[in-house]
């Protein structure tokens, strides 16, 4: 049963993610990029990750996508810019991705993108996500603080650029 879930929840992934560079509207590929992140939470919790699946809806699904629709709200993305074409990009994309095609499809042919199923009980999940936090907090802490700085950056110039287009209107 969880196998049928995989499939569907993957699928609307990789949908979704088609969506997010094919659509021409930002704002819509915004949105498809929000049922892509879901998606990825759905396969965290499938893996038995309740804690990475809470993360990645608060995290990116909550503040990394309102910030990028805020971004695109303000700096009036339209239509005709967002969607420009690199000329001669398709020699190069379309036997890409018949390659990876080909090869992901002779994978699940042979039956090796099964993943095992596994028995987890609560005092392993607890572990789990107490391991992860002393990871984050201990080892990691560096990255951990890169990019908070970063949004809290990308979050201040995005007010700059609020601020200075509305002097320019008055």
């Amino acid at each position: 049963m969880e196998q049928i879930f995989f499939y569907i929840f993957a699928f609307i992934a990789v949908v979704s993610a088609l969506a997010v560079i094919l659509v021409k509207n930002p704002v819509h590929s915004a949105i498809y990029l929000i049922l892509c992140l879901l998606q990825a939470a759905a396969l965290f919790v499938l893996l038995r990750a309740p804690f990475l699946a809470a993360v990645q809806v608060f995290i990116y699904v909550g503040a990394v996508i309102v910030l990028f629709l805020f971004v695109v709200m303000v700096l009036d993305i339209g239509k005709e810019k967002f969607g420009e074409r690199i000329h001669g990009q398709g020699f190069l994309a379309i036997p890409v991705v018949v390659l990876f095609l080909v090869i992901t499809g002779y994978m699940v042919f042979k039956g090796r993108l099964i993943a095992p199923a596994g028995n987890f009980d609560e005092s392993v999940l607890a572990k789990n996500t107490e391991v992860l936090g002393k990871l984050l907090y201990t080892k990691y802490i560096f990255p951990f603080e890169v990019v908070s700085i970063l949004l809290l950056v990308a979050l201040v110039g995005s007010i700059v650029l609020v601020l200075r287009k509305k002097d320019k209107r008055t």
